[in-house]
């Protein structure tokens, strides 16, 4: 019985002492405008009521069509919209994926009633008035996941139920589309929802391979798959991760995949010191940083990594390469890890003041900052 106070007592000394132990890392949460906060607006980063959160980096075309979809209600622009993006590329897949977020998000916000028009309804136009629309399919299908996810506990008949629809309308879009690797991409969170057995996932992402072998968002979609609190073993997602990035052609965002593998298996509360200077990390951070300077300036996913950079590197106290990154993304914060918050402006506006702290404390300023 002692033994057992033993440990409670020890557990009880590590929860409290965790926020003071990462305080000394140099991780913790300075208010904008506080004293000892250094003024990011000295660089011309963007006020936080100002950032963005639902994309990750400019898509002008998107937000103007999503502004005037929401607007009137009207689903053809945005049918027209991704009729007019490449099938098989990145941009494709994101701009699924904003449209299905806003309107189960308008949905979340808006549920109907009596005498109330739900949020989203434009999509169930859509869907009705162009049943043979392969974009309203994907994104239809998209909403689903999305829905069940945000919606639904995990387990439940009615989480199941809406994951059986939604597979359903990935059958059918992918039907209008033969070629198009984004309903089989969408099918990756279904399949770790539906709990996919190991051949039931490869045939799956043996479909997306012939279409789209270097596609990152669905890379980044499978890695959800093999990570530890979905199937089991951490060791399965870093080789997925390693063995992507070993492929990857030149010019590919997929040398980042460890990163994001490393990100999914952070420990909730760290409290061993050096941690994100240990091989692990370094060599992922690294690797991310040889994706980012060998990609193409206009890759959709470029923000993706940046933003999980950043992180990464103010936590490692890399404060002049943080505030590169910054440079390259402010003012757009709809990407991890941000989005896991409940305020992403909120919590990326932290970590950048922590950035600027570090950078001017290490003799850094406005004028030595490379633009």
């Amino acid at each position: 019985m002692e033994i057992l106070w033993v440990l409670m007592a020890v557990l009880l000394m590590g929860a409290a002492l965790g926020p003071f132990l990462l305080r000394r890392r140099g991780i913790r949460r300075v208010a904008p405008g506080s004293p000892d906060a250094a003024d990011p607006a000295n660089y011309g980063f963007t006020r936080q009521e100002d950032l963005d959160i639902r994309v990750p980096g400019p898509d002008d075309d998107l937000l103007e069509v999503l502004s005037l979809v929401q607007r009137t209600q009207d689903w053809r622009a945005a049918s027209q919209l991704l009729a007019g993006t490449e099938v098989h590329g990145e941009r494709r897949w994101q701009r699924v994926q904003a449209f299905a977020g806003a309107a189960s998000l308008e949905l979340q916000q808006r549920p109907g009633g009596v005498s109330d028009t739900p949020g989203g309804q434009w999509l169930r136009v859509w869907r009705a008035e162009a049943p043979k629309d392969a974009g309203g399919a994907a994104v239809h299908a998209e909403f689903l996941v999305q829905q069940a996810w945000r919606t639904s506990t995990r387990g439940t008949d009615e989480f199941r139920i809406i994951l059986e629809e939604a597979k359903e309308a990935c059958s059918q879009a992918a039907l209008l589309s033969p070629g198009d690797p984004i309903p089989y991409i969408i099918e990756l969170s279904i399949a770790r929802g539906l709990a996919y057995s190991r051949e039931e996932f490869e045939q799956l992402w043996l479909k997306i391979l012939d279409r789209a072998p270097a596609h990152m968002g669905a890379h980044l979609a499978a890695l959800h798959y093999w990570c530890e609190k979905w199937h089991g073993s951490r060791d399965l997602a870093y080789n997925f991760a390693e063995a992507a990035a070993a492929r990857a052609p030149q010019g590919s965002l997929l040398a980042a995949l460890p990163l994001f593998a490393v990100h999914e298996h952070l420990p909730e509360v760290n409290l061993v010191r050096g941690f994100y200077q240990s091989e692990v990390v370094t060599k992922a951070v690294e690797g991310a940083l040889y994706a980012v300077h060998s990609a193409r300036a206009d890759d959709p996913v470029l923000p993706h990594v940046r933003h999980l950079l950043v992180l990464f590197l103010v936590r490692s106290e890399r404060w002049a390469e943080a505030m590169n990154q910054l440079l390259q993304v402010d003012g757009h914060v709809g990407a991890l890890p941000w989005t896991l918050s409940e305020d992403p402006a909120a919590e990326y506006a932290v970590y950048r003041a922590l950035a600027v702290g570090g950078y001017e404390a290490n003799g850094g300023s406005p004028a030595t900052l490379p633009h």
